[in-house]
């Protein structure tokens, strides 16, 4: 019996307790506590998966390149290799799958492994528009109960992250009002790759395009080395969301960890020109983010590509921050990157006696290992900090945003059944086009 159906039968008993001593037959130390794991991309952010999911069993690799699934076969030799993730999916041992691709094709992955029952750590963004996101996101919780999610956010495990809550929750700044992110890359191009050669033997080029429409062949998307070639590829429409789902998911994940926010209630953008092949360099978003239980209603901005917020002063250069966010209040301002943090009082009667910082014991503890806790979660509790209902709202409001961007209108929304009352294209609120044969829900 597989280990997970086992646990459900388990959780099944009610009458009496069963409690198993630390290292037997489910303990750390266990053979059968080790989880069956899937590696979707084993090169780039897959390779940076090696050492965390080594400590399980890697039971099944996937890359449409052959030199890099035999790269990663070095690593693993045991497990079964794929050039197709859907095949993969189907192999009948698996319990987990780490998620890989090419941006465009990371909601497919997700949804997919979901419906298998299987746990998904899935790297950033979930998805690349509001559809994507909402059906992703509802798959999750209705089999939240079961499954361990993660997206791959993971400067989240930086300490500076719990920091900058406890800061805003406690009340260092007074009453929040407007939080801003913000970065810096600029990456401009004119439009989608012409043809060029054919693609080369190891490559299945047809299995990267995936879901998305047909484009010829060109070697510049392949450019960059580990890690890095996302940048050759994100900021085209139908590969990626260029820097909104690239670096927008990790700085905005540090003002969203603060803000215990709900979906949106309206969207506004503006930017560059909209070019129908690629994503804007330059691009101003805005939220109105419903109140919650500890503060008001607030504004949420998205800045990028040399559109920056005001600072608090005229002394702090947010520009020399890179990625960061700013959080406003009534008494103060709170600048953070990803590491450090910067409070700067509103006015010289500012004097923080209103404020009591948290004495040591009471600080949020350390995520540890961003891996480990999803690894952890689907063996345990199931809490992740970066799960599918966190970040799917988080990465469904920046989509929303580029919706209104695109339309060059203000979106009133209605985040419980996804719709806007402002007229939007449809198209381009819900359906990005897929190739037929492609569905979210296989």
């Amino acid at each position: 019996m597989k280990r997970r159906h086992f646990l459900k039968a388990l959780t099944a008993t009610t009458s009496g307790s069963l409690i198993l001593p630390q290292g037997t037959l489910f303990g750390a130390e266990a053979p059968s506590n080790k989880l069956n794991i899937g590696l979707i991309g084993t090169w780039g952010r897959g390779e940076a998966h090696f050492n965390a999911i080594s400590s399980q069993n890697v039971v099944a690799l996937c890359d449409i390149n052959e030199d890099h699934l035999a790269y990663g076969a070095k690593r693993f030799p045991g497990a079964t290799q794929y050039f197709d993730w859907r095949k993969m999916l189907d192999q009948k041992d698996l319990d987990a799958v780490v998620c890989c691709t090419t941006d465009h094709m990371h909601a497919f992955v997700a949804n997919w492994a979901l419906n298998r029952d299987l746990h998904v750590y899935c790297e950033k963004p979930l998805a690349n528009s509001v559809e994507e996101a909402r059906i992703v996101r509802a798959t999750y919780l209705k089999k939240r109960h079961k499954l361990a999610t993660q997206v791959g956010t993971q400067r989240h495990a930086f300490e500076n992250f719990n920091r900058v809550r406890e800061l805003v929750l406690d009340g260092a700044i007074g009453q929040l009002e407007h939080v801003s992110a913000w970065g810096n890359r600029q990456l401009p191009r004119p439009g989608y790759l012409p043809a060029a050669g054919e693609p080369p033997a190891n490559l299945h080029y047809d299995l990267w395009l995936g879901a998305s429409p047909a484009h010829p062949y060109n070697p510049g998307y392949f450019a960059g080395g580990p890690g890095m070639n996302c940048l050759s590829w994100n900021m085209y429409w139908d590969f990626g969301t260029g820097q909104v789902g690239d670096m927008g998911s990790h700085t905005m994940d540090l003002a969203w960890n603060a803000l215990d926010a709900d979906l949106p209630t309206s969207a506004m953008a503006k930017g560059d020109p909209f070019n129908a092949d690629v994503s804007p360099v330059a691009l101003e978003m805005t939220w109105r983010i419903p109140a919650n239980d500890w503060r008001p209603e607030i504004g949420l901005s998205w800045f990028q590509g040399g559109s920056m917020p005001k600072g608090p002063t005229n002394a702090v250069d947010l520009n020399k921050v890179g990625h960061g966010a700013m959080f406003e209040g009534t008494r103060g301002t709170l600048v953070a990157g990803f590491t450090n943090r910067l409070l700067v009082p509103l006015d010289d009667h500012a004097d923080f006696t209103y404020y009591t910082p948290r004495t040591k014991k009471d600080l949020l503890p350390p995520l540890g290992r961003f891996q480990d806790q999803w690894i952890n979660a689907c063996k345990g509790d199931l809490k992740t900090d970066c799960n599918f209902d966190y970040a799917g709202k988080m990465i469904e409001m920046m989509m929303l945003g580029l919706v209104a961007y695109r339309t060059g209108k203000k979106l009133s929304y209605d985040g419980a059944t996804g719709k806007v009352s402002d007229g939007a294209e449809s198209d381009l609120l819900y359906h990005r086009t897929y190739r037929d044969g492609w569905t979210m829900n296989g």
